[in-house]
């Protein structure tokens, strides 16, 4: 599974024209479900992702987690963080999940986040989004549970 977090002041979904999702200052989590990929391994991502020091604490060090910080979190799908583009000029999504799998793993990984965090907003699975985000810092991490 693959994340790739961005700290965000403000981040939005919009379907159709219209804004279906929206927070404030927390995370962005564009969210990859690979193949083979099982709850354990959005449970691992989720540990480390709650309590990863990426927030500034009052001196401007990256120093805070979400945790500490009661940031908000937009969650979601992406499939294309299995993007394989080593042959040729077209990629290959062969690395991700099945559909039916990824959703599956993408509701599990929004629940965790969930049990923990006030205001969590979600994409809509499968659909076709803009998303819009100010990045702060900007700071954006990947995290990948093969290396985790």
């Amino acid at each position: 599974m693959r994340a790739l977090v961005q700290r965000v002041t403000r981040a939005s979904v919009t379907i159709g024209g219209e804004v279906t999702a929206r927070i404030g200052a927390g995370y962005l989590v564009l969210l990859g479900v690979g193949e083979g990929d099982t709850p354990a391994e959005a449970e691992r991502l989720w540990s480390k992702l709650r309590d990863l020091r990426i927030m500034e604490d009052d001196e401007g060090r990256v120093n805070r987690s979400l945790m500490d910080t009661a940031g908000d979190v937009l969650v979601v799908s992406q499939f294309t963080l299995y993007a394989n583009c080593r042959r040729g000029r077209r990629p290959s999504f062969t690395d991700a999940a099945s559909p039916d799998l990824a959703r599956e793993l993408y509701e599990y990984f929004v629940d965790l986040v969930r049990r923990d965090v006030e205001r969590v907003r979600t994409g809509t699975f499968a659909a076709d989004m803009g998303v819009e985000l100010v990045n702060d810092g900007p700071f954006t991490v990947m995290l990948d549970t093969a290396e985790l």
